[in-house]
């Protein structure tokens, strides 16, 4: 989730992503000439320095010229990060969307990958995604949207209406293939962000059969979803702007166990190989891990951090900073490696 980005068509977001990530190599260049750069502290990119490490977590590089960058996924077969970019209003209806395909190996190779408007696609403000086989699936307001994962071509589409779906958020993949979607219950929009009281998550079943699993204000506004593969178990992020919860469901999601309340506004969520749960928030610029009922800050001063991603194969976490139109790129390698 993020607040709105200047609006802009989709050969422009193309145009503006090439110039930018160019620029992007050339303030990365000059910092490291200077000397070895300190991996503690994000370099600076547009002449706006964001990101200190907390722990071991060590910088890697900025990617900039995205407009509202929202989620990054990875996708280990391609080796690449899908990146959202709303583009505009969180819940505007307007086709400016798209996604972009990140190089994991090779974050100076960018591509605008699905435009809304371009090769049948309709993009209007593309959140959180997951990969499902052959398929993309996109979070988009009140629908999900599914592309060829290879192609970018569109191959369906869920709609979410008959739920009374306010914002879909965010996307994750059980283990039995079925889907889980958030509904943040928001609107978000020139009034800025508007709570609607219509907390939801959904299960999208074989046959793209679509339930609710779970609804009410208990949820506080859920955002963040992921599948924790050792804890077996969801864990899903509450966004509510006063207490924000870390909570996990059982594989049916019948019932809500809350394992972390704090700060509020969390965001994306994900787990490391060795259980630690990560989150972002926007309350304190932060991104935490969560492990053994310890909640410490391992990135900090990241202004509206958005739905993280892992880069499984390198340990590598994206995070999309909305309102800077960058992608930050750390090394958690030394965190999940490390004696406990």
């Amino acid at each position: 989730m993020t607040s709105a980005r200047s609006r802009v068509t989709a050969g422009r977001a193309a145009a503006a992503l090439a110039i930018a990530l160019s620029v992007a190599c050339t303030v990365e260049q000059r910092h490291s000439e200077r000397g070895t750069p300190r991996r503690d502290t994000a370099s600076a990119a547009d002449g706006v320095a964001t990101g200190v490490a907390s722990s071991p977590a060590r910088f890697l590089r900025n990617v900039i010229g995205f407009q509202g960058p929202e989620s990054a996924t990875y996708d280990p077969d391609q080796d690449v990060f899908f990146v959202s970019n709303m583009t505009g209003y969180g819940s505007a209806v307007d086709g400016n969307g798209y996604i972009a395909r990140m190089s994991a190996g090779n974050p100076d190779s960018v591509q605008v990958f699905i435009e809304g408007g371009r090769n049948g696609a309709t993009l209007d403000a593309p959140k959180g995604m997951a990969v499902q086989g052959d398929t993309l699936w996109v979070a988009d307001i009140s629908v999900l949207r599914g592309f060829d994962r290879h192609s970018g071509a569109p191959v369906g589409t869920i709609d979410l209406k008959p739920f009374g779906v306010v914002q879909a958020n965010d996307v994750a993949l059980g283990p039995d293939g079925t889907i889980r979607v958030t509904d943040t219950g928001i609107v978000m929009g020139k009034d800025g962000v508007v709570y609607q009281a219509a907390d939801k998550i959904f299960v999208v079943g074989p046959g793209r059969a679509v339930r609710v699993a779970a609804s009410g204000t208990q949820l506080r506004r859920p955002n963040g979803v992921t599948w924790d593969s050792v804890g077996k178990r969801w864990i899903v992020v509450s966004f509510d702007p006063f207490v924000g919860e870390v909570a996990t469901f059982p594989a049916d999601m019948s019932s809500r166990t809350v394992i972390r309340r704090g700060t509020g506004q969390l965001d994306g969520v994900a787990v490391l190989p060795n259980g630690t749960i990560l989150f972002s928030s926007w309350a304190d610029s932060s991104i935490h891990a969560l492990s053994g009922g310890r909640d410490v800050q391992i990135v900090r001063e990241v202004p509206v951090p958005a739905d993280i991603g892992i880069d499984t194969r390198r340990l590598h976490l994206a995070i999309p900073l909305s309102m800077l139109g960058r992608v930050q790129l750390w090394d958690l390698s030394q965190i999940v490696n490390r004696e406990p």
